[in-house]
């Protein structure tokens, strides 16, 4: 995983968290938290740390991987304005993740493993198939909630389908309300 992840991360659980609680992270888990943008790190440091977060907090995995999802796309907006340039909203930027924002992203980030979407649209609906080795379609439907709140729109995120419980493909359905 590409170390912007982890920096993104670092500043949403220090913002939403307190600051002393990453370093507290970095203790438990014996990482020494030291991430440059374009550094590669193995996918299991970021496991462990949302590990040590879900006990630090009682709140299960996937609800913190929602929350740190949505508290990234502000930041990843902030250091990536081009990505969101002349995009009117939520579902034209989702619909471009595999045609211009992940071809763009590993441009950046050499080496960057994105995941690649399958889309199935109604009038009020996306439909996202999720396939990654990674499984974090909870870190997607936080980014979807995330960019909601930057477009100002309000989505249901609902996911029928997951990996976790065995499925090979998530399917998260995205409705504009």
């Amino acid at each position: 995983m590409k170390g912007i992840i982890f920096n993104v991360i670092e500043e949403v659980v220090s913002d939403q968290f307190g600051p002393g609680v990453w370093d507290e992270l970095l203790s438990k888990t014996e990482l020494s938290g030291i991430y440059t943008s374009l550094g590669s790190y193995p996918d299991e440091q970021l496991f462990d740390l949302v590990g040590a977060a879900s006990e630090m907090t009682g709140k299960p995995a996937a609800e913190l991987l929602k929350t740190l999802g949505r508290g990234a796309m502000p930041r990843l907006h902030g250091r990536f304005p081009k990505f969101f340039e002349d995009v009117p909203g939520a579902r034209p930027f989702i619909l471009s993740l595999n045609t211009i924002i992940h071809p763009e992203v590993r441009k950046l980030y050499s080496g960057a493993g994105c995941p690649h979407f399958h889309f199935a649209e109604t009038a009020s609906t996306v439909t996202l198939g999720y396939n990654s080795p990674r499984k974090l379609c909870h870190l997607a439907h936080g980014f979807v909630l995330g960019l909601a709140d930057l477009f100002d729109e309000t989505i249901e995120v609902d996911q029928p389908v997951c990996m976790h419980e065995g499925a090979p493909m998530c399917q998260i359905e995205l409705t504009w309300k």
